[in-house]
Parts: C-alpha cells; sequence; structure tokens
C-alpha cells in the first residue's frame, strides 16, 4: 500500500476537545498524502478533520471493486466496524473528485478518509453536496476542510470506533475568498442540504 500513500506521521503535543469531549493527545496523529491531510484519532478509530483541494480534475478511471484498505501502522476503523448496522463507510475526501488517475483514487479509499456516517446522509444530501462542490470547482479550485464532532452522546459501537455525532464541511472558493460552511447531523436528514448551511467561523 506504501506507494499509494507518502506521508508523514506527526505526534500531536495537544488535546483536542470537541464540545467536552476529551480526545487523548498521544493518540492523534497528522497525516497528509497528494490527496488529503488528515488529524486521525487512533482511540476513535476516525478522523478529526480531513483537508482537500477540489479542482476540475478529468474522470480518467473507474473505481470498480475497489475496497477500503488499512495503512500499516495505525490503528482505524475497518470492516467490522461498518458490519450489520447503518454506518457506511463515508468517503471524506470524495472519489469521484480524485477519479483523475488511479493512484488518487486508490488513495481516497484508505480507512484514514473513512468516517462512519449514517447511511442515507451519506447516499443522500451529503452526497448531492460532494456533486454541487465539483460544479462549483469547474468555475475555481475550493479548499475543502471536514470536521468530525464527537460529544458525550457520541456511540461507541461494539467493535469499538466511535460515531461522530456530527460533521461539518468549510468550503473555501479561493479565487473569490468566499466561504460557505455546511453542519450535519451524523442522521437520517430531513432537509436538503442547502437548508444545512450556517454561518462560517473565520479562518
Amino acid at each position: 500500500m506504501k506507494k499509494f500513500l507518502t506521508f508523514s506521521v506527526i505526534v500531536l503535543f495537544f488535546g483536542f476537545l470537541f464540545n467536552s469531549f476529551r480526545i487523548p493527545s498521544e493518540d492523534v496523529v497528522v497525516l497528509k498524502n497528494k490527496v488529503f491531510e488528515v488529524n486521525y484519532s487512533q482511540k476513535l478509530k476516525q478522523p478529526l478533520s480531513l483537508e482537500y483541494k477540489s479542482t476540475n480534475r478529468p474522470t480518467n478511471v473507474n473505481r470498480g471493486s475497489m475496497d477500503f484498505y488499512s495503512e500499516p501502522n495505525i490503528i482505524t476503523s475497518g470492516p467490522e466496524d461498518y458490519k450489520k448496522n447503518e454506518w457506511d463507510k463515508g468517503h471524506l475526501a470524495p472519489a469521484a473528485s480524485f477519479s483523475d488517475n488511479m493512484e488518487n483514487l486508490k488513495q481516497t479509499f484508505s480507512y484514514l478518509n473513512c468516517a462512519l456516517q449514517q447511511q442515507d446522509l451519506n447516499r443522500g444530501e451529503w452526497r448531492l453536496l460532494e456533486e454541487q462542490e465539483r460544479v462549483w470547482d469547474d468555475k475555481e479550485p475550493l479548499t475543502v476542510k471536514i470536521e468530525l464532532i464527537f460529544d458525550n452522546k457520541s456511540q461507541v459501537l461494539p467493535s469499538g470506533a466511535t460515531v461522530p455525532s456530527y460533521l461539518v464541511k468549510h468550503i473555501h472558493f479561493d479565487k473569490t475568498n468566499v466561504w460557505k460552511c455546511y453542519k450535519f447531523q451524523n442522521v437520517k436528514p430531513k432537509e436538503k442540504w442547502p437548508n444545512y448551511e450556517i454561518k462560517c467561523v473565520k479562518h
């Protein structure tokens, strides 16, 4: 798998605090490859945040039967966390946005890029927002950062992974310096994706 992921691993020397939910700093690593940069919690077996660039890339390859894979020496979620439940293997950096070559596409299938995402959210409004990003990036490149929010109500699965309570997407339009932000509770959506837009916090 190493040829598909070139990264540096940095152990963070500070804790992450989301709604009074403490994440031990020694369990958090930062990893960067050609597709995304991720802060990953080995304790939660989930990303904490992930950033990628959305540009007008051509579609040259197909995902076919490609499935997620684990990374050496990093504790991530795995197939058992998504078995016989409502949680999808949700891409954070979308596979469809990185189908310009097989190396980029393969990197989107790392479990480092995978969140426990409620199936109707993943296949519905979240997917539709990703499609809208690919419309927007026809005009200008985007920088997209996704934050996963964990709190004291976040579900811990029998398999050990913790389900994020919310997913927040911050979209920066790189040329016009415009921000759009969306916050989704990790449940079946009741509204269309534009209704989940929130006021962006200055970055």
